[in-house]
């Protein structure tokens, strides 16, 4: 197949669905941990495709959900100094911290600005060399290269007025983290975008060290419905293994040139995740070869004490230990255009998805 049309077609996902319903006999629990499949999940109302054998959750997948307040409070304080810009992705503006947001921020006349790529981000530091431009990095071994690319432009061209403040994250360890605590999985929907970096070698430890298999999917239809019927089959004949779906895109070995690039630029630190807490070598903090442009070495701040909001459940959604539904604020104080949890801004948030596309059926 080589147009979206075709992933989509009527006729073969409900000969699919069928397939799946005859093949599944145990009960099965199958969490999604990439956001783009969270929202291609409700968009398209797969869980409504399949046997009451097979459950759908949601996982850590949403890089804007899983990061904590303190890295808003941070990015707020750096917004308060004098002769700084801060860029970032649109998301992130909206994301609630202990007492502000950075649209709250911006409005009251903080220089931050939305920007499509760190490219935006060095162009601003290129036009206003007489400021200091720091881009937020945030999200998953899909964008952390980009962020990567964007140091080493930086170092080239000289731009020592530009800085990246790192909450940069890797999926493997809160994968691992789930199953250490007892968070009932029996397989993975594995993520597309992160794994056309890493390639499929990065979840060999899962079926190796937890029975459990994981399937690397597309975001379509066809794409979600064929990765669940592989996973079915790994269950129902107890052999986990790490298969690719989303076979049209990733590969085994992954993106050398980006993983090379990955770890010219970062290490591996502990890092605090929603719901999970600090894990260690989760996160990427920047080199000191690269210090220059770390904005944590190069800005001293005083952050405000960390404060979560009590009514919001979002780290237990992101663990896959509740559902938006559960949640008393969802649909009442806390809607996409008044988020009061992390989980409800991003259009990859489960909340924000069960809103958009399911908040009727809940």
């Amino acid at each position: 197949m080589k147009y979206i049309d075709e992933y989509r077609d009527k006729d073969k996902v409900l000969s699919l669905a069928e397939l799946i319903r005859k093949t599944s006999v145990k009960p099965i629990r199958l969490m999604e941990v990439c956001g783009g499949h969270t929202m291609s999940i409700q968009r398209f109302g797969i869980p409504s495709l399949l046997p009451e054998t097979i459950e759908l959750v949601s996982g850590p997948g949403c890089p804007v959900c899983v990061t904590s307040r303190s890295f808003i409070d941070q990015a707020i304080a750096y917004s308060k100094l004098e002769n700084v810009i801060i860029t970032t992705y649109g998301d992130l503006i909206r994301v609630p911290g202990s007492t502000s947001t950075l649209d709250k921020e911006k409005a009251a006349g903080a220089d931050i600005r939305m920007v499509y790529s760190i490219l935006d981000a060095l162009n601003i530091a290129k036009a206003n060399k007489h400021k200091k431009v720091i881009f937020l990095g945030i999200g998953f071994e899909t964008t952390s290269p980009a962020s990567a690319a964007g140091i080493i432009k930086a170092q080239m061209a000289g731009l020592f007025n530009f800085s990246v403040f790192s909450a940069h994250k890797i999926m493997p360890p809160p994968m691992a983290a789930l199953i250490d605590e007892g968070v009932n999985i029996n397989g993975y929907i594995g993520p597309g975008h992160v794994s056309t970096i890493t390639g499929s070698h990065i979840y060999d430890f899962i079926p190796q060290k937890y029975g459990l298999g994981v399937v690397i999917s597309g975001f379509e239809p066809l794409d979600l419905l064929q990765s669940v019927y592989m996973l079915v089959k790994q269950h129902e004949t107890n052999s986990p293994k790490v298969e690719i779906q989303y076979s049209r895109v990733v590969k085994p070995e992954g993106n050398a040139k980006a993983q090379d690039m990955l770890d010219e630029v970062f290490y591996l630190r502990k890092d605090w995740w929603r719901g999970l807490g600090e894990l260690e070598a989760s996160g990427m903090g920047i080199r000191d070869k690269y210090a220059e442009f770390d904005a944590e070495k190069q800005f001293d701040v005083e952050v405000e004490p960390t404060r979560e909001d009590k009514g919001c459940i979002c780290g237990d959604i992101l663990k896959g230990l509740k559902k938006p539904s559960d949640c008393k604020l969802f649909g009442k104080a806390c809607t996409p255009a008044e988020p009061v949890g992390a989980c409800m801004v991003s259009n990859e948030g489960a909340c924000h998805a069960y809103y958009r596309y399911n908040k009727d059926s809940q």
